[in-house]
């Protein structure tokens, strides 16, 4: 089969970085279902792996986490999958990944592809509508309905894909207020149109215009990237007993700011169920058919920034410098090998 992958932990302006490959084709066992890959997304975990992290000499690694495709064959203990379905998933960071034309991935961490999307625009969704419903809803425990009427949320770099769905679940499902943070007027305007109240520039004080806009301290604070960076803003813009949230990887983050308003810390990261094997395993198939059904229901819409074109090597080396240059709005799908 084909597939996209590296030996070398490299910059992506090498072009040993990513290369075209031929594989074998990996037979399914026990919770697997093999996939045949239809279209991927790419995410800031697939160049920070690419960046950092060799396979074992000799070896090809390949990347890629949020695919959609259609089900050719099933472990003997698979029992929500057969061959034909469509599906989409994050999978496993322990795993091969998506960038292949087939792929094993565990029953427990798939679910069924919204029927009203195509697989490019599927693609986009798994792995960010994971994040972001298991930041909301299991990590600050928010409700959906109206249990959390007159609370305020803030999403700091709310364009990207995380943030594209969480402004969404948030404002769709909750009775937040919503205030999202970007700094160009199209992601702004992207913000607006997913279902943001308000939209501010988190290159400018956060708190000042949170006052400004008479919104005043929020409750919850969710930040999705240079969380260093913002967090004395953060702590300043959290009511007393507030929740802060985060998903990224700061080199160091001052908890003792945290003391005075007795704030809390919550961090989500969408690979802890496959990578621990957790008991609940089962939880992100649930999640991720719910998902879906809100997306057949127009409740949600897909993420999908860009289609990058064919996955292949040199398509998808362009799809990681974009993402590199944190300028993406939305997310960067490749849909069907060449």
């Amino acid at each position: 089969m084909k597939a996209i992958g590296y030996q070398q932990a490299l910059r992506i302006q090498e072009e040993a970085s990513l290369c075209d490959i031929e594989l074998p084709i990996p037979e399914p066992s026990g919770h697997d279902v093999l996939v045949e890959v239809k279209a991927v997304a790419v995410n800031p975990v697939d160049t920070k792996i690419r960046a950092n992290v060799a396979p074992d000499q000799g070896s090809w690694k390949v990347l890629g986490w949020d695919a959609a495709g259609i089900v050719t064959s099933v472990g003997e203990k698979v029992s929500a999958f057969k061959p034909g379905d469509a599906v989409w998933y994050a999978g496993d960071l322990s795993r091969q990944g998506s960038n292949a034309q087939y792929q094993l991935v565990d029953e427990r961490i798939v679910g069924r592809k919204p029927s009203s999307l195509d697989f490019a625009s599927a693609a986009a969704l798994p792995l960010t509508a994971i994040t972001a419903w298991e930041m909301l809803f299991d990590r600050l425990n928010i409700k959906p309905g109206r249990e959390h009427a007159g609370e305020k949320l803030l999403v700091i770099g709310a364009a990207g894909g995380v943030g594209s769905i969480l402004v969404q679940l948030a404002s769709q499902l909750t009775s937040l207020t919503v205030i999202a943070t970007a700094s160009r007027a199209e992601s702004q305007a992207w913000l607006e149109q997913l279902g943001a109240h308000h939209v501010i520039n988190h290159k400018a004080s956060l708190s000042k215009q949170l006052q400004e806009l008479e919104v005043g301290e929020v409750d919850h604070v969710v930040s999705l990237n240079h969380t260093e960076e913002h967090l004395d803003e953060i702590v300043a813009a959290l009511k007393p007993q507030g929740q802060f949230g985060l998903i990224d990887d700061p080199e160091a983050l001052n908890v003792r700011a945290l003391k005075s308003k007795s704030l809390s810390l919550h961090w989500e990261f969408m690979f802890t169920r496959s990578m621990y094997k957790t008991t609940d395993m089962v939880a992100q198939q649930k999640l991720l058919n719910e998902v879906a059904a809100l997306v057949d229901q127009g409740i949600l819409k897909s993420t999908l920034g860009v289609n990058a074109g064919k996955i292949n090597a040199t398509n998808l080396r362009k799809a990681h410098e974009k993402l590199e240059a944190e300028s993406m709005i939305g997310k960067v799908v490749l849909e069907g090998f060449k």
